[in-house]
C-alpha cells in the first residue's frame, strides 16, 4: 500500500495537535507514540484510514474535545472520525474518574467495529510494550505514574484483550503475551 498525502497532513496534524507533550514519566515526545501505533496499524493490515487515525487517536483526548472532533471530520473524513471517536475514552476536562471511564470503555469497545478495535489494539500494543520495559528499567515505581496503578492497570489490559473480539487475531494475542509478562513482573515485585 502507498500511502498518500492526506497521510502526510495527518503526521503534521498530530505534530501540532500534540506539541509540547511527552510520555509519562519520561522526556520522550509524546509523537513517538503516536508513530508506532500507526506502525503497528499497518503492520496488522490497517489501510490508510486507520493509519491516519492511528495518528490522531489521542487527538480528541488531549487536545481539544468535540470541536477536535469536528476538525478532524472535516480535514480527514467521516471514516477517520468514527476510529478516533471510537479510541477516545473522554472528550471533556477534567476527565471522569479513571476507573469507571475505563469500565465505559472497555464496554463500549466490545461492539465497536474492527477498524476501532484494531487501532485500539495498536494502541494499548505499544503501551504495555513501554510499560513491560520500563519495568525492566525502573521497577514498580512505575505504577505511581498510573491512576489504576499496578492491580487498575493490569486489570485494564487484561479486560481489554478479552473485548477485542474483532482486532486481528495476531494482534490480539502479541498484546496477550506482553501482559502476560507484565503480570509475570508484577507478580514478583508483589512477592518482594
Amino acid at each position: 500500500m502507498t500511502l498518500s498525502e492526506r497521510f502526510n497532513r495527518a503526521i503534521e496534524y498530530a505534530v501540532a495537535g500534540h506539541a509540547g507533550q511527552v510520555r509519562k514519566g519520561s522526556s520522550i515526545p509524546y509523537f513517538s507514540h503516536l508513530l508506532a501505533v500507526a506502525a503497528i496499524v499497518l503492520e496488522y493490515g490497517g489501510d490508510e484510514d486507520a493509519a491516519i487515525a492511528a495518528l490522531l487517536h489521542d487527538i480528541v483526548e488531549d487536545s481539544g474535545g468535540q470541536p477536535r472532533l469536528a476538525d478532524v471530520r472535516i480535514r480527514f473524513g467521516d471514516a477517520v472520525a468514527a476510529i478516533v471517536a471510537g479510541c477516545t475514552d473522554a472528550d471533556t476536562t477534567p476527565k471522569p474518574p479513571w476507573r469507571g471511564r475505563k469500565e465505559a470503555y472497555i464496554a463500549r469497545l466490545a461492539g465497536e467495529p474492527a477498524a476501532v478495535q484494531l487501532v485500539s489494539a495498536a494502541d494499548k500494543l505499544h503501551n504495555a510494550r513501554s510499560l513491560l520495559s520500563d519495568h525492566y528499567e525502573i521497577g514498580s515505581v512505575l505504577w505511581e505514574r498510573f491512576n489504576g496503578g499496578r492491580a487498575g492497570t493490569l486489570w485494564y489490559y487484561r479486560n481489554l484483550i478479552a473485548a477485542y473480539t474483532k482486532a486481528p487475531p495476531a494482534l490480539v494475542r502479541e498484546l496477550d503475551r506482553v501482559v502476560t509478562a507484565l503480570e509475570a513482573r508484577a507478580a514478583i515485585e508483589h512477592r518482594n
